[in-house]
Formats: structure tokens, C-alpha cells, sequence
């Protein structure tokens, strides 16, 4: 479980005393190390460089990435701002751009605050199949899954309604597969 104060936020002065904030989802920012993943996920296996990193930068401020592996997928959301150069490459907001992770890359910020969203990762390299909120590797594998929703809903959902809300008293939770509940 992800709780938001357990996930690190890094925060950066470039030579200009102009701040980046760099929270770390998944993955690592040089010594700081993200929440461990779940179980068996392939974000928690280190050779494949999986990273989520939400990025704000201050007016002005300008910074580098921490170059990867090569190999890996690396692309860039700008989500929030004005304008951003990425190396000599200007883009407006609500656009993204695919990265050399191997490469250098310089972010220089516009003259507003800019929100961006870091994902990066080894490909898979295994074939895709979709349909709705269903992801597998064929489309065989995706009518079963779908079968299977149909007949258990993966285990079934434990609350009374699908629509279902708990008070605000009740605090943040989560229920675990095992029965097991988690509270903060």
C-alpha cells in the first residue's frame, strides 16, 4: 500500500538557487529509494530500472535527469505549466516526449511553476492484448479474463454495493486478499 507520507519527496537547488521537488512513486532518485513494490512485480526487480517520479519545478529552475540504462523506455509528461526546454527542444504543456534514458538530458523551466510526470522501464517485450480495463498477452487470455471477472470479480469485491463509500470516521484502510486490514 502506498501511503502519501511514506513516499519520498527529494528536493534539488540548481546553481541558480531555484528549487525541483522530485517525488519518488517507484524506483530510486540517486539514495533515495521509493516504497518497496508489491510482490512479484516487475517494478521490484532492479534490472529493469522501473521509475515514477512526479517532478515540480520552480520558475526558472533548470535541472538534469539522472541518466539510465540504455534500453530503457523513458518519456517525459508535462502536465502543468507554461513552457519547458528539454535540452535545446522546446514543448508546451499538455504534451510528452520520449527520452534516450542513456542520454543527457537537461530540463530548463518557463517562467511558471511546471508539474511533470517521470516513467521510465525495461520494455516487457512480450505481445499486448486489450480490451476495456484488461491488459494480457492475447486475446484469448483477455475473453478469459473476462469470463472469470463475470463469474468472481477476481475474488469478489467485499463491500456491499460496487458504488460503495465508507464514512470519513472511518480513517484510511486497506483490505488485503489474505483478509488481512492495513490502517493508518
Amino acid at each position: 500500500m502506498l501511503w502519501r507520507e511514506d513516499i519520498p519527496i527529494v528536493k534539488v537547488q540548481d546553481s541558480q538557487d531555484k528549487s525541483v521537488e522530485i517525488k519518488i512513486i517507484a524506483g530510486d532518485y540517486f539514495d533515495t529509494k521509493a516504497p518497496k513494490s508489491a510482490p512479484n512485480s516487475w517494478a521490484g526487480e532492479k534490472d529493469n530500472d522501473v521509475a515514477i517520479w512526479i517532478i515540480k519545478m520552480m520558475p526558472g529552475a533548470q535541472w538534469e535527469l539522472p541518466k539510465s540504462n540504455s534500453g530503457i523506455n523513458r518519456s517525459l509528461y508535462f502536465y502543468k505549466g507554461k513552457q519547458l526546454k528539454i535540452n535545446d527542444y522546446t514543448i508546451q504543456n499538455n504534451h510528452s516526449v520520449d527520452l534516450l534514458a542513456d542520454q543527457t538530458t537537461v530540463l530548463k523551466n518557463g517562467n511558471v511553476e511546471s508539474h511533470l510526470l517521470l516513467l521510465q522501464g525495461r520494455p516487457i517485450n512480450e505481445p499486448v492484448a486489450k480490451q476495456g480495463p484488461f491488459v494480457m498477452n492475447t486475446p484469448q487470455e483477455i475473453n478469459e479474463a473476462i469470463l472469470e471477472f463475470r463469474e468472481t470479480a477476481f475474488g469478489g469485491w467485499p463491500w456491499p454495493t460496487y458504488d460503495h463509500t465508507h464514512p470519513r470516521e472511518r480513517g484510511r484502510f486497506a483490505l488485503h486478499a489474505d483478509g488481512r486490514e492495513e490502517s493508518r
